[in-house]
């Protein structure tokens, strides 16, 4: 291929145009690869010992909040609360959440003091498709308690 010039030796303004296009489609087309969603119910238990919540997690003390059927799972509504004193002796370390049906199941980890007060967290997450999503409360003692929540997504937010 040869290189248009002008008659001072510079490319033409349409050379110059179709470099810079073909430059920004090729950036542009990076970013629509699409994922499918990869998680499931193993990964995200797999995702949950990793964080240390293993087989040993009780039912209890962990109170889920997200509605039953997403219309939008772009912008999930969640929240979690755990009853705990927050005291010096007697407080929640971290709250994490994992969903089963989403490309990436750690959604996100909150670490707590007893300076916090109470242990509530609320946040928005996205998600995939319809799933299970898991809140894991994980004591100062080493003590672990969780509860899952169904949830219906009727729109996918993660690329689905």
């Amino acid at each position: 291929m040869t290189e248009r010039t002008n008659s001072n030796g510079a490319l033409g303004r349409r050379d110059v145009l179709r470099a810079a296009l073909g430059g920004a489609l090729a950036v542009a087309g990076s970013g629509f690869v699409l994922r499918g969603a990869s998680a499931t119910p193993e990964t995200a238990a797999q995702a949950l010992a990793k964080m240390g919540v293993g087989g040993n997690a009780k039912q209890g003390k962990v109170h889920l909040k997200l509605p039953e059927i997403a219309e939008n799972g772009r912008t999930v509504p969640l929240s979690v609360r755990v009853d705990s004193p927050m005291s010096d002796k007697d407080y929640v370390k971290a709250i994490h959440i994992v969903a089963e049906g989403n490309p990436n199941p750690e959604v996100v980890t909150f670490n707590l003091t007893p300076a916090v007060g109470k242990a509530e967290i609320s946040t928005r997450m996205r998600l995939g498709k319809t799933q299970n999503v898991v809140a894991a409360a994980v004591m100062n003692d080493g003590s672990v308690y969780k509860v899952s929540r169904f949830i219906k997504v009727t729109i996918g937010g993660c690329g689905g």
